[in-house]
């Protein structure tokens, strides 16, 4: 492949599109497509140049879709690719979420509706596997499941958004310390810890020589800038939402932290942004489960559940100005990682140092998200024996009968109207 920018930006918009009304499914469904689409099909990059995206899509914090999504973008076409990647990906659930939290708010109370209560009931099914999967891949030895343990513990004794950064953290720790054999032993690659295949992402080796740099040339200087924009953003948010109380930048340090230090993407998501919500009573208990629960219904990333919360928040910006703050805060760290690390990750994720502490990280990250399955999923969505039974039912339909997601939920939501 020659050139730096082989592509124009309107072919990946309308290549990402086509992906952002289709792909139902979920992170590694997604990877799926996106490897049909640009590798077999378009042949805009290689199996081992693909294979290495994913790696390092699933090595950063955020949703490793978007993010591989963007770095195809920006291997195409540019900074004008990654922008064109990501909003054709991601606006088309995000138009139906808010619409959602436009029909909740329409309604008014919807607590004791059951078609909510069916939504809830789903959201509970689809985090348990969510949790089951991301253990079965992520905790298969002793010690990282002891890891995931212990922080699912600190956060259900310590539910504070800072605790779970704390845990992360922790659990990067310990791995470095603890996890020498099992970081040799992990032959699959950043793909297969987190929940995919080296099939799923192309039958390639990670790591394959053959275009080590992905085709795309980024300068140290961009590079460098990417990184200081992301570390800057990540302390002065903060502060300056404390020293001037605005309600916007308010709204932009929670999303923006929520996208910054979720890793695993996807489901994980949700606890951070459960304390940051909920607890703060920017958002009520039902409507976030039953945002969640509806984010499952729809193609594309679930990180466009943050444009739900937007539109639904009870103070601050509201309304699509909320939505779009807090589309644009939660994939702007993603945005700026990609650009930051690509240049380096040939040689970044070839040490053993960084292996073992991302062993640990994303053993936490099931901790994490295990706590968040108690509280609030469960304790918020089982409401009664009825509800009990349609997420056994939900779950056992995802489970055994390989029922998608967005079907699982949308029956969920009808059998509730019905009967709840």
């Amino acid at each position: 492949m020659s050139g730096k920018h082989p592509g124009t930006i309107g072919e990946v918009f309308w290549a990402f599109l086509r992906l952002g009304v289709t792909s139902f499914g979920g992170p590694v469904a997604h990877l799926g497509f996106f490897r049909e689409t640009f590798v077999a099909r378009r042949n805009w990059l290689s199996e081992g140049a693909y294979a290495d995206l994913v790696a390092l899509c699933q090595f950063l914090p955020g949703p490793a879709s978007s993010q591989v999504g963007m770095a195809i973008g920006l291997q195409r076409a540019g900074i004008g690719g990654l922008l064109a990647a990501w909003f054709a990906f991601t606006i088309p659930s995000a138009i139906v979420l808010v619409a959602f939290a436009f029909g909740i708010a329409s309604l008014g109370d919807g607590a004791n509706m059951g078609w909510l209560s069916g939504l809830k009931a789903a959201a509970v099914a689809v985090v348990a596997q969510a949790v089951l999967g991301m253990a079965k891949n992520l905790t298969p030895d002793a010690k990282r499941a002891a890891i995931a343990g212990a922080a699912m513990i600190i956060i259900l004794l310590i539910p504070n958004p800072y605790v779970q950064v704390g845990a992360i953290v922790l659990g990067g720790v310990t791995g470095l310390a603890w996890l020498r054999g099992e970081a040799v032993a992990e032959t699959g690659g950043a793909v297969a810890e987190t929940g995919g295949t080296a099939a799923e992402a192309g039958d390639a080796p990670v790591g394959d020589p053959v275009r080590q740099d992905f085709g795309v040339r980024i300068s140290r200087r961009v590079s460098a800038a990417a990184l200081t924009a992301f570390v800057v953003l990540l302390v002065a948010l903060p502060m300056l939402t404390a020293v001037t109380g605005d309600s916007s930048l308010r709204l932009v340090d929670v999303f923006y932290r929520a996208g910054a230090f979720v890793f695993g993407g996807g489901h994980v998501v949700l606890p951070l942004l459960e304390s940051e919500t909920v607890a703060t009573g920017l958002v009520g208990h039902d409507s976030f489960l039953a945002g969640y629960g509806a984010a499952q219904a729809v193609p594309g990333p679930l990180f466009t559940f943050a444009a739900f919360l937007g539109a639904s928040a009870a103070s601050g910006p509201t309304g699509l100005i909320g939505a779009g703050i807090a589309l644009l805060a939660i994939f702007l760290p993603a945005a700026l990682l990609v650009i930051a690390v690509l240049p380096f990750w040939g040689r970044l994720r070839r040490a053993q140092a960084v292996r073992r502490a991302l062993l640990g990280v994303n053993a936490a990250v099931v901790g994490i998200l295990a706590a968040a399955l108690y509280d609030p999923v469960f304790t918020q969505g089982i409401t009664s024996l009825a509800t009990l039974a349609l997420a056994v039912a939900v779950f056992i339909a995802q489970e055994k009968w390989k029922l998608p997601a967005w079907a699982a939920v949308i029956a969920a939501g009808l059998i509730g109207f019905a009967f709840l």
